[in-house]
């Protein structure tokens, strides 16, 4: 099913999709304003999306292909992907039933109310909610959406590689927040190598990292402040081809280097940030990736659900990145 994933399909699901989605934002911001030297740093602003995250577009890529039967949809979730489902169904006039752990966020819970979805909350991680949402998708029809490993799915979230490429063709590398893998999955299978992309986890939820090096997705730790939205209990299936042959390798950010990254969008562009919307760039402000002198590199910043503004702090370190 992963050879289903290409180019082609991708370009498909960004013609279905496009009056649905948001063409977001992409702002270069100077090294200096995110505490490091040397080149400017292009971000991807896909936290201004509907539903305050990347997800509408697996949602609605998911959505606009099959029938729907009369039970509706249903997704289990730590928050934003059940938003972005429910918000899709209220769109297309679907019944939709979201199943999120307790984990997930007030900010995130109260986004699925507020577009009409019932809202189920199971078990204290994202795997028991899952397990919740597939025996109700088994006894009532409901079509289930899977947060991250489902064809539609990762189709979807290619669509942001394909538009971050109009926007800013001239990048060498893409840093990619990682949980179950369905958007750098997308983003890989849009690029192919012809941009390195690099994925970023939380120490304490390391599912890609733990798969590459086992050769298979594995069980991983599941703790991070990002848990509700970067820690699955493994990385999803299809993507893993795709990123054992395109995304270069994956960097590790722990909790002080993601709240120090939520707290540099804050202060310097007044950007709210969760956490797992600022661990792609934490990769870049804690010196976990280190770019080459010349390379152009990008983050995406891929979710802004939270309802705390982040508390000041202070960066570890300083890190030098080379002149173009």
């Amino acid at each position: 099913m992963a050879d289903m994933i290409s180019i082609k399909a991708i370009e498909d699901a960004a013609s279905r999709i496009h009056c649905f989605v948001r063409r977001t934002p992409v702002v270069e911001v100077d090294a200096s304003d995110l505490g490091l030297e040397g080149c400017p740093v292009t971000l991807k602003l896909e936290l201004l999306q509907h539903t305050g995250s990347f997800k509408p577009r697996g949602a609605f890529a998911s959505l606009t292909t099959g029938d729907v039967p009369a039970a509706g949809v249903a997704a289990a979730s730590g928050g934003n992907h059940g938003a972005a489902v429910a918000y899709a169904a209220q769109r297309l006039g679907h019944k939709a039933r979201i199943f999120v752990p307790s984990i997930s966020s007030p900010a995130k819970t109260a986004r699925i109310r507020s577009y009409g979805a019932d809202l189920v909350v199971e078990g204290e991680r994202y795997a028991e909610a899952l397990a919740r949402c597939e025996a109700y998708a088994a006894t009532s029809g409901a079509r289930q959406i899977h947060a991250y490993d489902q064809p539609g799915t990762i189709i979807g979230q290619g669509t942001l590689g394909r538009e971050l490429e109009m926007q800013a063709p001239g990048i060498d590398t893409l840093l990619v927040a990682v949980g179950g893998g369905g958007l750098i999955g997308g983003i890989a299978a849009w690029f192919q190598g012809r941009v390195r992309v690099i994925g970023v986890e939380p120490d304490g939820a390391p599912t890609l990292h733990m798969a590459l090096a086992a050769g298979q997705p594995v069980d991983a730790p599941q703790g991070s402040i990002a848990a509700d939205s970067l820690a699955p209990r493994q990385v999803g299936g299809l993507m893993f081809p795709l990123a054992r042959r395109w995304v270069e390798r994956v960097a590790l950010v722990d909790d002080d280097a993601i709240r120090a990254a939520q707290w540099l969008l804050w202060e310097r562009l007044r950007i709210v940030a969760e956490p797992g919307g600022a661990t792609a760039l934490a990769a870049l402000t804690c010196g976990s990736y280190q770019p080459a002198k010349g390379e152009r590199v990008a983050a995406v910043i891929c979710g802004g659900n939270t309802d705390q503004l982040p508390k000041e702090v202070t960066p570890r370190r300083r890190v030098s990145m080379p002149s173009r």
